[in-house]
């Protein structure tokens, strides 16, 4: 049998950043059932350039985007970003940096490897996991971090927490452009992504990425019958797009649920998507995951230390003040913009130009202080005003 101080179920950014952070002599095993890190893909990338300067993501990791199209089937917006610039990820090499560093922290990746099940025995749990021979394996540990995704495999196989049964559901694919990208990102909404929305994301090193995303089991609709339409002869044409076949194929699940609070059960914790990090506007949540993992590492190094969870319920206490509001409003809104009409799409996208930068990037966010929603809706109500008088 296999032990360690911290065992961590899920090789993404939020439970390699867990890995990483543990200070030095906590041991820790990380349990990741593809065979290699960041591969396969299943996220677009999309973020924030801030944000990546705040986590000390090196540059070459990232391509920068200092302009944002909105298009719906009758409305077109495009905005310049300066405070606000965003930026695509590479994403398979920011998850290998991140795991560098834990494996330099000491953790060991066990790749290729499935969790099966868990129980707890005094001291903490015992984990039954599969390696890619085929064999079974035990590893008991004083903590396990749930940070599976959206299968929620430890939550579920302790019975603690069901797996979501609301789910974005995005399907991507990736292509060289050697004719090199625009620093243009792309959001496209209207009648050929209801339930969702699509993407154009220019990528570092001359890649693009076209994808869709909705939301099951809001919509029945196929992503990849949805990509398949899209990207016709065109929709290059539209976009001045060459794209030729794509190099690789992506698809990802993300939970799509009101937030929960309860992130602490004993020894068991639950980070990343498996604790809904991820925007409901949008479903970004790369930069959570990093920061909120790493401030997990930080906590069970404490409670290591001094032998109790006051630390563990510090973490979960910091993302509730991060995340419970803020999602409460944009669980709301994710939940109407499923139900967008083609025309709705249409007003949505008109709107963004009455939006400030700040209140633009906020919206993306999912980040609604109670000053910004008044001043938004200030400005909604001001503009109705003023069609009345002059129509």
């Amino acid at each position: 049998m296999m032990e360690c101080d911290v065992l961590i179920v899920g090789g993404g950014p939020a439970g390699l950043s867990v890995a990483q952070a543990l200070p030095s002599g906590v041991s820790s095993i990380v349990v990741h059932q593809d065979r290699e890190i960041g591969l396969p893909v299943r996220t677009s990338g999309g973020t924030w350039q801030r944000d990546m300067q705040a986590l000390g993501v090196p540059e070459h990791l990232y391509h920068i985007i200092d302009k944002i199209q909105f298009l719906s089937d009758h409305a077109e917006v495009e905005r310049d970003l300066s405070d606000w610039k965003m930026a695509v990820l590479d994403v398979t090499g920011l998850y290998k940096w991140i795991g560098a560093q834990a494996q330099e922290n000491g953790a060991q990746i066990l790749t290729g490897t499935k969790f099966l099940t868990a129980e707890h025995c005094t001291g903490g749990q015992i984990c039954t996991a599969r390696s890619r021979d085929g064999q079974t394996f035990e590893i008991k540990s004083k903590y396990l971090v749930d940070a599976s995704g959206v299968q929620h495999a430890v939550l579920t196989a302790l019975g603690l927490r069901p797996k979501p049964t609301r789910i974005g559901v995005g399907i991507e694919y990736d292509y060289h452009v050697p004719q090199g990208v625009s620093n243009t990102a792309v959001l496209l909404m209207g009648k050929h992504m209801l339930g969702g929305y699509g993407w154009i994301f220019p990528g570092p090193n001359n890649t693009l990425r076209v994808g869709v995303g909705v939301i099951q089991p809001d919509v029945d609709t196929s992503p990849k019958a949805l990509i398949t339409d899209l990207i016709t002869p065109e929709f290059e044409a539209r976009h001045g797009l060459q794209l030729g076949s794509p190099f690789r194929k992506n698809a990802g699940l993300i939970p799509s649920a009101p937030y929960d609070p309860k992130l602490v059960f004993g020894k068991i914790i639950r980070t990343g998507d498996s604790a809904n990090f991820a925007t409901p506007t949008v479903g970004e949540g790369i930069r959570q995951a990093i920061e909120f993992g790493r401030l997990l590492g930080h906590a069970l190094g404490k409670s290591i230390a001094e032998g109790q969870n006051a630390p563990l319920k510090a973490y979960e206490r910091a993302a509730r003040r991060r995340f419970a509001r803020d999602y409460r409003f944009g669980f709301l809104s994710n939940r109407r913009m499923a139900t967008y009409t083609p025309s709705d799409w249409d007003r949505s996208v008109a709107r963004v130009t009455r939006l400030s930068e700040h209140e633009m990037a906020a919206l993306l966010r999912s980040e609604f202080a109670p000053g910004m929603l008044v001043r938004t809706l200030a400005k909604q109500v001001a503009y109705k005003i003023r069609r009345s008088i002059t129509s």
